[in-house]
């Protein structure tokens, strides 16, 4: 294949299938400049911004269409686009479904709490909207460059949105922290992800895995340091990303200094992405592909060969061994196994012990977010010990954790909303300070109550669903691969569980049970919009407890193609 031929190929690949499964992002992309020329062009249409947003996020989740990917039999395998570079699949549509209904639900809250101003809200939506842009890219990740930009896109403008209170020094303080301690683990990934790829000599992430079977079936452990210890410096950037201890410093101390509204972003979408690309990463680097799609035609060579035949690409690279299967990567799916366990085992326990003594709601909701992340990379352990063995229970253990993040939406959603409103009327973050509300708002403690229980895991709510069934995939995966620690993490989430029920019911205690200040409190209606809205993101947590049959079957087809 020559230069024009290579150039015709990429040009048909592009426009004859990549662009269009590729029509979200672009309308995120177009939606971005279409509010730059509208503040620029239309400055007294400060409003405008909002319904801008609205429209170009409802447009880019009707093209994402989960509703009708996710159906039984609609995709028979992942499809590679814009030459491997990324991937469809139904993970990557239910992924990006999830983190565009966020950023609809989000708008709509950073509306009705009137945060941003409205001569920042161009400014606002335009971070809002790029971040959800690299975030999408990293739920469809299939190369190392794609998993960097859209790493990069996603925390930059993170970086300028913890310090959109320019006023005050705490903000400017969290944005500050928040840009030097990502930079640093942004860098460190890059050099993880630069052993790596000239370890295997592919940045191709189906490629990477092959060629890691391949040094292992060889017997070769020559590279066996350089792999570790790129392995541990990705690892290092997804903990900061998820909030991971012991990477997870930042995050008290920026969600504190942030809006309770870019708190919500940052726990929700931020935490759902990074977590969507582990399990790329850790199932990618666990598991050998019957084929390796790199989207390229096959006699584009990767490897020469020493005659005059057509150099062979990796398709028959591996082919060609013949004994290349996923028992091959059993090291590297202990070693993730091992590394994702004790990460998560920490996360947990860390983030309910430090929450006790908080007496800020952002504060106390930050340890939290961390604890939840501890919770979430447990059926990442879960699914990557299956891989091996019984590949039906891997998908599913991942279908538990897309089930967890689509009820962990509304929980820390509304969480952040209560305080969001709260700090609009009562005018402070304090716990302390919410004393007596119930006396003059019982249907906002109400919803409090709602959300507070779930995110603890109480029945018959959606949190403890969401629980249930994390946990039931860890008891598979002890059951299956007899791993002993599998089980021990199941007893640390269930002690966690018990745990985190104090310092959630010390915030409905003060809410309920404390006397009302002399001064009062001001009055939040659910007929009014913050009543509405706290009403509108708690009620689905009581519906998704009794009837989950719907999340829980769109979860299943997310992962129904990540180990085929």
């Amino acid at each position: 294949m020559n230069f024009y031929e290579l150039v015709q190929y990429v040009l048909d690949d592009t426009f004859g299938h990549s662009l269009r499964l590729f029509r979200p992002e672009l309308t995120l992309a177009a939606t971005i400049v279409a509010l730059l020329l509208a503040s620029m062009l239309l400055r007294r249409w400060k409003s405008g911004s909002f319904y801008v947003t609205i429209v170009g996020l409802a447009a880019a989740l009707y093209f994402a269409a989960p509703w009708a990917y996710l159906q039984p039999g609609v995709m028979s395998r992942p499809t590679p686009i814009f030459t491997g570079m990324l991937v469809f699949d139904p993970f990557a549509v239910y992924m990006r479904g999830l983190l565009l209904f966020f950023a609809l639900l989000f708008t709509t809250l950073t509306q009705a709490s009137g945060m941003p101003r409205r001569e920042d809200a161009a400014e606002f939506y335009v971070l809002i909207l790029g971040a959800t842009l690299g975030m999408c890219l990293m739920v469809s990740a299939n190369h190392m460059l794609t998993v960097f930009l859209g790493f990069e896109m996603a925390s930059v403008p993170g970086y300028v949105l913890a310090g959109m209170l320019r006023s005050r020094r705490r903000s400017s303080e969290a944005a500050l922290k928040f840009a030097v301690f990502g930079a640093g683990a942004a860098g460190i990934m890059l050099y993880g992800i630069s052993l790596l790829v000239g370890a295997l000599g592919s940045a191709h992430l189906p490629t990477m895995a092959a060629q890691l079977a391949d040094i292992f079936e060889s017997g070769s452990r020559e590279r066996d340091t350089v792999l570790v210890l790129g392995g541990l410096m990705v690892m290092v950037g997804l903990a900061f990303k998820i909030s991971a201890v012991p990477f997870h410093f930042w995050t008290p101390d920026v969600f504190e200094g942030a809006t309770a509204e870019v708190a919500a972003f940052l726990s929700v979408a931020s935490k759902a992405a990074a977590l969507a690309l582990l399990v790329r990463l850790a199932i990618g680097f666990g598991h050998v592909e019957p084929t390796v799609p790199t989207g390229l035609p096959e006699p584009i060579a990767l490897v020469s060969s020493e005659t005059d035949q057509e150099p062979a690409g990796p398709l028959s690279m591996v082919a060609s061994r013949g004994t290349l299967d996923s028992d091959s990567l059993a090291d590297a799916r202990r070693f993730i196994v091992g590394l994702v366990v004790l990460l998560s085992a920490i996360t947990c326990t860390f983030g309910n012990l430090a929450a006790y003594g908080q007496t800020n709601i952002k504060r106390l909701l930050a340890y939290s977010t961390i604890a939840h992340a501890g919770y979430m990379m447990m059926p990442v352990a879960a699914a990557v010990a299956l891989a091996g063995d019984d590949t039906a229970r891997a998908r599913d253990a991942v279908a538990s954790l897309a089930f967890y993040l689509g009820v962990y939406l509304f929980m820390n959603l509304g969480a952040f909303a209560l305080a969001a409103f709260l700090r609009n009327t009562v005018g402070s973050e304090q716990i302390d300070d919410y004393a007596g509300l119930v006396r003059r708002s019982p249907g906002l403690v109400v919803c409090a109550g709602v959300i507070f229980f779930s995110l603890i895991g109480m029945p018959p709510l959606a949190g403890f669903a969401a629980k249930f069934t994390i946990f039931a995939a860890l008891f598979d995966a002890y059951r299956v691969t007899s791993g002993g620690y599998l089980l021990v993490l199941l007893f640390i989430g269930a002690a966690n569980t018990v745990l985190s029920l104090f310092y959630y019911l010390r915030v409905l205690k003060v809410m309920t049970l404390s006397p009302e200040p002399e001064r009062g409190l001001p009055r939040i209606s659910l007929a009014s919009v913050p009543g509405a809205y706290c009403l509108l993101v708690s009620l689905p947590l009581v519906v998704l407890g009794v009837w989950w049959d719907g999340l829980i079957v769109w979860a299943g087809q997310a992962a129904r193609l990540l180990l085929y």
